[in-house]
């Protein structure tokens, strides 16, 4: 069984898991990435639930810098190929343990990662050879709510699904939100 009730950091990859994976390009470079509400929710509820985020990205753009801004996100490591050695430097910036560390990915770049951490996750649209080392496999695909999913899941199995279940459980995480 699959340990989510000691996780107190969740690594994300962004293009295939917090966006759907296209890229949009003008003559000036990227110009647009797609977000998911859901996803950004989910994050505000680990993160006001005292559950550590960070994001980890092969990419580095200012729009994505905005999103992790916008979301509080402090936590991150971008433009890294070498997503072990980033995931280690993460787990110990966070102070927790690789057990207690989940990595969310979608493609081949993030198979060292799933190698460091505690619990490896992939959405539902990654390739079968990805799907094959991860110990969940979500339902959503990649910017359609998959970070969401895998939110309510965490929460869920600490006994902290209020938060999301109940008007008043997320109300008081509102509050902290709004801190």
């Amino acid at each position: 069984m699959i340990q989510l009730t000691k996780i107190k950091l969740v690594i994300t990859d962004v293009d295939g898991v917090l966006t759907d994976g296209s890229l949009y390009y003008t003559e000036q470079g990227e110009a647009m990435k797609r977000f998911h509400v859901k996803d950004g929710l989910g994050i505000k509820m680990l993160l006001a639930s005292g559950i550590k985020v960070a994001v980890l990205s092969g990419g580095d753009s200012p729009i994505l810098r905005r999103r992790i801004r916008d979301l509080g996100i402090p936590l991150f490591q971008l433009g890294k190929i070498s997503k072990r050695q980033a995931c280690l430097d993460l787990i110990e910036q966070a102070g927790v343990l690789a057990e207690e560390t989940i990595f969310l990915g979608d493609d081949t770049l993030d198979l060292p990662a799933f190698e460091v951490c505690g619990i490896a996750a992939t959405v539902a649209d990654a390739y079968n050879y990805v799907k094959a080392r991860a110990d969940i496999v979500l339902e959503q695909v990649g910017g359609q709510g998959a970070f969401r999913e895998l939110s309510d899941r965490i929460l869920e199995a600490q006994g902290k699904e209020s938060v999301y279940t109940t008007a008043d459980g997320f109300m008081k995480m509102a509050e902290k939100m709004a801190q």
